[in-house]
Protein backbone atom coordinates (compact mmCIF):
# COMPACT_ATOMS: atom_id res chain seq x y z
CA UNK A 1 0.00 0.00 0.00
CA UNK A 2 1.20 3.53 -0.81
CA UNK A 3 -0.02 6.29 1.49
CA UNK A 4 0.97 9.06 -0.91
CA UNK A 5 1.80 9.77 -4.51
CA UNK A 6 4.69 7.85 -5.98
CA UNK A 7 7.80 9.62 -7.19
CA UNK A 8 6.72 9.04 -10.78
CA UNK A 9 3.21 10.47 -10.31
CA UNK A 10 2.72 14.19 -9.59
CA UNK A 11 0.60 15.23 -6.62
CA UNK A 12 -2.82 16.53 -7.83
CA UNK A 13 -2.90 20.29 -7.86
CA UNK A 14 0.87 20.63 -7.41
CA UNK A 15 2.94 22.79 -9.75
CA UNK A 16 3.92 20.78 -12.81
CA UNK A 17 7.65 20.17 -13.34
CA UNK A 18 8.90 21.91 -16.52
CA UNK A 19 9.20 19.58 -19.50
CA UNK A 20 12.94 20.30 -19.94
CA UNK A 21 13.63 19.38 -16.33
CA UNK A 22 11.70 16.11 -16.66
CA UNK A 23 13.65 15.24 -19.81
CA UNK A 24 17.01 15.97 -18.16
CA UNK A 25 16.03 13.84 -15.16
CA UNK A 26 15.00 10.96 -17.43
CA UNK A 27 18.25 11.15 -19.39
CA UNK A 28 20.33 11.40 -16.21
CA UNK A 29 18.57 8.43 -14.60
CA UNK A 30 19.37 6.30 -17.65
CA UNK A 31 22.89 7.49 -18.47
CA UNK A 32 24.19 8.60 -15.09
CA UNK A 33 25.35 11.99 -16.36
CA UNK A 34 25.28 13.33 -12.80
CA UNK A 35 28.69 11.67 -12.45
CA UNK A 36 30.02 14.66 -14.41
CA UNK A 37 28.64 17.11 -11.85
CA UNK A 38 31.76 17.15 -9.75
CA UNK A 39 33.40 20.26 -8.29
CA UNK A 40 36.46 21.80 -9.91
CA UNK A 41 38.66 24.68 -8.71
CA UNK A 42 37.89 28.09 -10.18
CA UNK A 43 41.17 28.25 -12.08
CA UNK A 44 39.92 25.30 -14.17
CA UNK A 45 37.80 27.80 -16.10
CA UNK A 46 40.79 29.85 -17.28
CA UNK A 47 41.92 29.38 -20.86
CA UNK A 48 45.22 27.76 -19.86
CA UNK A 49 43.39 25.00 -18.01
CA UNK A 50 40.84 24.42 -20.78
CA UNK A 51 43.41 23.88 -23.54
CA UNK A 52 43.01 20.10 -23.31
CA UNK A 53 39.24 20.40 -23.69
CA UNK A 54 39.63 22.89 -26.55
CA UNK A 55 41.87 20.35 -28.28
CA UNK A 56 39.20 17.68 -27.81
CA UNK A 57 36.59 20.02 -29.32
CA UNK A 58 38.85 20.52 -32.32
CA UNK A 59 39.33 16.76 -32.71
CA UNK A 60 35.55 16.33 -32.84
CA UNK A 61 35.38 18.93 -35.64
CA UNK A 62 38.19 17.10 -37.47
CA UNK A 63 36.40 13.76 -37.23
CA UNK A 64 33.13 15.25 -38.48
CA UNK A 65 34.72 17.07 -41.41
CA UNK A 66 36.90 14.06 -42.18
CA UNK A 67 33.88 11.76 -42.43
CA UNK A 68 32.36 14.12 -44.99
CA UNK A 69 35.54 14.38 -47.06
CA UNK A 70 36.07 10.62 -47.05
CA UNK A 71 32.84 10.15 -48.99
CA UNK A 72 34.42 11.74 -52.06
CA UNK A 73 38.08 10.73 -51.80
CA UNK A 74 39.61 8.09 -54.07
CA UNK A 75 42.52 6.37 -52.25
CA UNK A 76 44.00 4.96 -55.46
CA UNK A 77 47.23 6.59 -56.75
CA UNK A 78 45.77 7.14 -60.22
CA UNK A 79 42.76 9.07 -58.92
CA UNK A 80 43.67 10.51 -55.51
CA UNK A 81 44.82 13.97 -56.62
CA UNK A 82 41.94 14.28 -59.07
CA UNK A 83 39.42 13.37 -56.35
CA UNK A 84 40.79 16.14 -54.09
CA UNK A 85 40.31 18.56 -56.98
CA UNK A 86 36.77 17.24 -57.39
CA UNK A 87 36.08 17.90 -53.69
CA UNK A 88 37.31 21.48 -54.08
CA UNK A 89 35.51 22.28 -57.34
CA UNK A 90 32.34 20.17 -57.46
CA UNK A 91 31.29 18.86 -54.04
CA UNK A 92 28.79 21.03 -52.20
CA UNK A 93 30.71 22.88 -49.46
CA UNK A 94 33.67 20.65 -50.33
CA UNK A 95 36.24 23.44 -50.53
CA UNK A 96 35.04 24.96 -47.26
CA UNK A 97 34.93 21.67 -45.36
CA UNK A 98 38.37 20.69 -46.64
CA UNK A 99 39.80 24.07 -45.64
CA UNK A 100 38.24 23.87 -42.18
CA UNK A 101 39.71 20.36 -41.83
CA UNK A 102 43.14 21.67 -42.81
CA UNK A 103 43.15 24.74 -40.58
CA UNK A 104 41.57 22.98 -37.63
CA UNK A 105 44.32 20.34 -37.83
CA UNK A 106 46.89 23.14 -37.53
CA UNK A 107 45.04 24.84 -34.68
CA UNK A 108 44.61 21.55 -32.82
CA UNK A 109 48.36 20.96 -32.99
CA UNK A 110 48.92 24.46 -31.59
CA UNK A 111 46.46 24.00 -28.70
CA UNK A 112 47.92 20.55 -28.00
CA UNK A 113 51.46 21.94 -27.81
CA UNK A 114 50.29 24.81 -25.59
CA UNK A 115 48.49 22.31 -23.36
CA UNK A 116 51.65 20.20 -23.05
CA UNK A 117 53.68 23.35 -22.30
CA UNK A 118 51.21 24.35 -19.57
CA UNK A 119 51.28 20.87 -18.01
CA UNK A 120 55.08 20.93 -18.07
CA UNK A 121 55.38 24.47 -16.69
CA UNK A 122 52.97 23.86 -13.80
CA UNK A 123 54.36 20.44 -12.90
CA UNK A 124 51.02 18.75 -13.55
CA UNK A 125 52.83 15.58 -14.62
CA UNK A 126 54.05 14.95 -11.07
CA UNK A 127 52.72 12.28 -8.72
CA UNK A 128 50.03 10.95 -9.06
CA UNK A 129 49.63 12.06 -12.70
CA UNK A 130 52.75 10.51 -14.25
CA UNK A 131 50.78 7.98 -16.29
CA UNK A 132 48.51 10.65 -17.74
CA UNK A 133 51.60 12.54 -18.96
CA UNK A 134 52.59 9.41 -20.89
CA UNK A 135 49.07 9.02 -22.28
CA UNK A 136 49.23 12.66 -23.39
CA UNK A 137 52.52 11.99 -25.19
CA UNK A 138 50.89 9.03 -26.94
CA UNK A 139 48.04 11.32 -27.99
CA UNK A 140 50.53 13.81 -29.38
CA UNK A 141 52.38 11.12 -31.32
CA UNK A 142 49.12 9.75 -32.75
CA UNK A 143 48.10 13.26 -33.80
CA UNK A 144 51.41 13.71 -35.62
CA UNK A 145 50.69 10.44 -37.42
CA UNK A 146 47.31 11.79 -38.51
CA UNK A 147 48.90 15.00 -39.81
CA UNK A 148 51.52 13.01 -41.71
CA UNK A 149 49.06 10.60 -43.33
CA UNK A 150 46.71 13.47 -44.16
CA UNK A 151 49.59 15.21 -45.94
CA UNK A 152 50.27 12.11 -48.05
CA UNK A 153 46.60 11.69 -49.01
CA UNK A 154 46.61 14.92 -51.02
CA UNK A 155 48.92 13.08 -53.45
CA UNK A 156 50.44 16.32 -54.65
CA UNK A 157 54.20 16.88 -54.72
CA UNK A 158 54.34 17.46 -50.96
CA UNK A 159 52.37 14.27 -50.29
CA UNK A 160 54.46 12.24 -52.71
CA UNK A 161 57.71 13.34 -51.09
CA UNK A 162 56.27 12.70 -47.62
CA UNK A 163 55.47 9.16 -48.74
CA UNK A 164 59.03 8.78 -49.96
CA UNK A 165 60.29 9.61 -46.48
CA UNK A 166 57.74 7.20 -45.02
CA UNK A 167 59.15 4.38 -47.13
CA UNK A 168 62.72 5.47 -46.44
CA UNK A 169 62.21 5.20 -42.69
CA UNK A 170 60.45 1.88 -43.15
CA UNK A 171 63.52 0.50 -44.91
CA UNK A 172 65.75 1.78 -42.12
CA UNK A 173 63.69 -0.21 -39.63
CA UNK A 174 64.21 -3.41 -41.60
CA UNK A 175 61.62 -6.11 -40.92
CA UNK A 176 59.90 -3.94 -38.28
CA UNK A 177 59.21 -1.26 -40.89
CA UNK A 178 57.83 -3.46 -43.66
CA UNK A 179 54.28 -2.15 -43.14
CA UNK A 180 55.47 1.35 -44.07
CA UNK A 181 56.77 0.24 -47.47
CA UNK A 182 55.08 -0.68 -50.73
CA UNK A 183 56.60 -4.15 -50.45
CA UNK A 184 54.26 -5.10 -47.60
CA UNK A 185 51.65 -6.30 -50.10
CA UNK A 186 51.14 -6.16 -53.86
CA UNK A 187 47.34 -6.32 -53.61
CA UNK A 188 46.76 -2.89 -52.04
CA UNK A 189 48.69 0.32 -52.88
CA UNK A 190 50.50 1.90 -49.97
CA UNK A 191 48.45 5.08 -50.47
CA UNK A 192 45.26 3.08 -49.85
CA UNK A 193 46.75 1.58 -46.69
CA UNK A 194 47.72 5.01 -45.41
CA UNK A 195 44.15 6.15 -46.13
CA UNK A 196 42.88 3.29 -43.95
CA UNK A 197 45.36 4.30 -41.26
CA UNK A 198 44.16 7.92 -41.47
CA UNK A 199 40.42 7.24 -41.32
CA UNK A 200 40.26 4.09 -39.16
CA UNK A 201 43.40 2.85 -37.40
CA UNK A 202 44.81 6.12 -36.06
CA UNK A 203 41.39 7.62 -35.11
CA UNK A 204 40.55 4.44 -33.17
CA UNK A 205 43.87 4.65 -31.30
CA UNK A 206 43.33 8.38 -30.73
CA UNK A 207 39.83 7.85 -29.29
CA UNK A 208 41.11 5.17 -26.88
CA UNK A 209 43.86 7.48 -25.65
CA UNK A 210 41.41 10.39 -25.31
CA UNK A 211 39.06 8.27 -23.20
CA UNK A 212 41.94 7.15 -21.00
CA UNK A 213 43.32 10.68 -20.73
CA UNK A 214 40.06 12.26 -19.58
CA UNK A 215 39.24 9.31 -17.31
CA UNK A 216 42.53 9.93 -15.49
CA UNK A 217 41.77 13.67 -15.29
CA UNK A 218 38.43 12.79 -13.70
CA UNK A 219 40.10 10.32 -11.33
CA UNK A 220 42.91 12.60 -10.13
CA UNK A 221 41.11 15.92 -10.53
CA UNK A 222 42.28 19.03 -12.32
CA UNK A 223 45.73 19.88 -11.01
CA UNK A 224 46.21 22.80 -8.68
CA UNK A 225 48.14 25.93 -9.49
CA UNK A 226 51.91 26.02 -8.82
CA UNK A 227 52.28 26.16 -5.04
CA UNK A 228 48.94 24.41 -4.38
CA UNK A 229 50.16 21.04 -3.18
CA UNK A 230 48.53 18.06 -1.51
CA UNK A 231 48.16 18.43 2.26
CA UNK A 232 47.52 15.37 4.39
CA UNK A 233 44.46 13.57 3.04
CA UNK A 234 43.60 16.46 0.70
CA UNK A 235 44.70 16.33 -2.92
CA UNK A 236 46.04 19.40 -4.69
CA UNK A 237 42.63 19.71 -6.39
CA UNK A 238 40.84 19.83 -3.04
CA UNK A 239 43.37 22.33 -1.69
CA UNK A 240 42.74 24.53 -4.73
CA UNK A 241 38.98 24.35 -4.19
CA UNK A 242 39.39 25.39 -0.54
CA UNK A 243 41.70 28.28 -1.41
CA UNK A 244 39.88 29.57 -4.51
CA UNK A 245 36.32 28.39 -4.05
CA UNK A 246 34.60 25.76 -6.10
CA UNK A 247 33.14 25.80 -9.56
CA UNK A 248 31.10 23.05 -11.24
CA UNK A 249 32.08 20.81 -14.11
CA UNK A 250 29.04 22.16 -15.98
CA UNK A 251 30.55 25.64 -15.79
CA UNK A 252 33.92 24.24 -16.87
CA UNK A 253 32.20 22.53 -19.81
CA UNK A 254 30.53 25.80 -20.87
CA UNK A 255 33.91 27.55 -20.92
CA UNK A 256 35.39 24.65 -22.88
CA UNK A 257 32.64 24.72 -25.51
CA UNK A 258 32.82 28.50 -25.76
CA UNK A 259 36.55 28.46 -26.46
CA UNK A 260 36.10 25.51 -28.79
CA UNK A 261 33.52 27.40 -30.83
CA UNK A 262 35.86 30.39 -30.98
CA UNK A 263 38.69 28.20 -32.33
CA UNK A 264 36.27 26.71 -34.86
CA UNK A 265 35.29 30.22 -35.94
CA UNK A 266 39.00 31.01 -36.36
CA UNK A 267 39.38 27.92 -38.56
CA UNK A 268 36.41 29.08 -40.61
CA UNK A 269 37.83 32.57 -41.00
CA UNK A 270 41.23 31.20 -42.09
CA UNK A 271 39.42 28.93 -44.54
CA UNK A 272 37.58 31.83 -46.14
CA UNK A 273 40.70 33.99 -46.29
CA UNK A 274 43.31 31.47 -47.44
CA UNK A 275 41.62 28.20 -48.36
CA UNK A 276 43.80 25.09 -48.09
CA UNK A 277 46.81 24.23 -50.25
CA UNK A 278 46.86 21.64 -53.01
CA UNK A 279 50.04 21.42 -55.02
CA UNK A 280 50.58 20.00 -58.52
CA UNK A 281 50.21 16.30 -59.27
CA UNK A 282 53.08 14.26 -57.88
CA UNK A 283 56.04 13.71 -60.17
CA UNK A 284 59.32 11.86 -59.69
CA UNK A 285 62.48 13.93 -59.47
CA UNK A 286 64.52 15.97 -57.00
CA UNK A 287 62.74 16.98 -53.77
CA UNK A 288 61.13 20.40 -54.01
CA UNK A 289 58.88 20.74 -50.94
CA UNK A 290 59.14 21.14 -47.19
CA UNK A 291 56.99 19.34 -44.61
CA UNK A 292 54.22 20.91 -42.50
CA UNK A 293 55.46 23.24 -39.77
CA UNK A 294 55.26 20.68 -36.96
CA UNK A 295 57.88 18.54 -38.76
CA UNK A 296 60.25 21.38 -39.67
CA UNK A 297 62.73 20.74 -36.80
CA UNK A 298 63.22 17.20 -38.07
CA UNK A 299 63.62 18.52 -41.62
CA UNK A 300 66.62 20.58 -40.48
CA UNK A 301 68.14 17.60 -38.71
CA UNK A 302 67.67 15.56 -41.87
CA UNK A 303 69.47 18.24 -43.87
CA UNK A 304 72.35 18.15 -41.38
CA UNK A 305 72.66 14.43 -40.62
CA UNK A 306 70.70 12.55 -43.27
CA UNK A 307 67.60 10.37 -43.30
CA UNK A 308 68.57 8.40 -40.19
CA UNK A 309 68.09 11.50 -38.04
CA UNK A 310 64.48 11.67 -39.23
CA UNK A 311 63.97 8.31 -37.55
CA UNK A 312 66.03 8.72 -34.39
CA UNK A 313 65.35 12.37 -33.53
CA UNK A 314 61.61 11.82 -32.77
CA UNK A 315 62.48 8.68 -30.78
CA UNK A 316 64.99 10.60 -28.65
CA UNK A 317 62.60 13.55 -28.24
CA UNK A 318 59.71 11.40 -27.04
CA UNK A 319 62.02 9.42 -24.77
CA UNK A 320 63.28 12.61 -23.13
CA UNK A 321 59.71 13.83 -22.62
CA UNK A 322 58.63 10.44 -21.24
CA UNK A 323 61.44 10.61 -18.66
CA UNK A 324 60.32 14.00 -17.32
CA UNK A 325 58.15 12.60 -14.46
CA UNK A 326 61.01 10.29 -13.43
CA UNK A 327 63.59 13.09 -13.47
CA UNK A 328 61.42 15.64 -11.66
CA UNK A 329 60.30 13.62 -8.63
CA UNK A 330 60.19 16.58 -6.28
CA UNK A 331 56.80 16.95 -4.56
CA UNK A 332 57.11 20.74 -4.86
CA UNK A 333 55.12 22.33 -7.68
CA UNK A 334 56.23 25.91 -7.07
CA UNK A 335 58.13 27.37 -10.02
CA UNK A 336 61.13 28.39 -7.90
CA UNK A 337 61.68 24.84 -6.72
CA UNK A 338 61.70 23.46 -10.26
CA UNK A 339 64.19 25.77 -11.95
CA UNK A 340 66.51 23.05 -13.36
CA UNK A 341 63.74 21.11 -15.14
CA UNK A 342 62.12 24.32 -16.38
CA UNK A 343 65.48 25.52 -17.73
CA UNK A 344 66.02 22.21 -19.52
CA UNK A 345 62.55 22.40 -21.05
CA UNK A 346 63.15 25.96 -22.19
CA UNK A 347 66.43 25.00 -23.85
CA UNK A 348 64.73 22.13 -25.67
CA UNK A 349 61.87 24.34 -26.85
CA UNK A 350 64.25 27.06 -28.08
CA UNK A 351 66.33 24.45 -29.91
CA UNK A 352 63.24 23.04 -31.68
CA UNK A 353 62.05 26.52 -32.64
CA UNK A 354 65.54 27.37 -33.90
CA UNK A 355 65.64 24.24 -36.04
CA UNK A 356 62.21 25.11 -37.45
CA UNK A 357 63.36 28.63 -38.36
CA UNK A 358 66.48 27.14 -39.96
CA UNK A 359 64.27 24.86 -42.04
CA UNK A 360 62.19 27.80 -43.23
CA UNK A 361 65.31 29.61 -44.45
CA UNK A 362 66.96 26.55 -46.01
CA UNK A 363 66.25 25.31 -49.52
CA UNK A 364 64.79 21.83 -49.91
CA UNK A 365 67.45 19.15 -50.32
CA UNK A 366 67.40 15.70 -51.84
CA UNK A 367 67.56 12.97 -49.22
CA UNK A 368 66.11 10.01 -51.09
CA UNK A 369 68.30 9.63 -54.13
CA UNK A 370 66.12 11.69 -56.45
CA UNK A 371 62.99 9.79 -55.41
Amino acid sequence: MHNGATLDRPVPGAARTPFGTRVSRWVDSRLGLDALSYPVPRHANTVFYTLGGITLFGLVVLIGSGIYLAQFYNPQPVGAHESVGYIIQSVRFGALVRSIHFWMANLVMITMLLHMARVFATGSYQKPRELNWLVGLALFGTSLGLVFTGTVLKWDQEGYEALGHNEGMGKLLGGLGTWFTAGFTRSVPILSRLFIAHVAILPAILILFVIGHFALVKHHGISGLPGQEAEGDMSDTQVAIVEEGRSSFASHLRHLVGWGLLVTAAAGALSLLFGSPLGPLAAAGPERTKPPWMFLPFFSLENLFGLKSLLWAPVILFLLLALVPLVDRSPAKALRGRRPILAAGTVLAVALIGLAVLALTTAAKTHLGGM
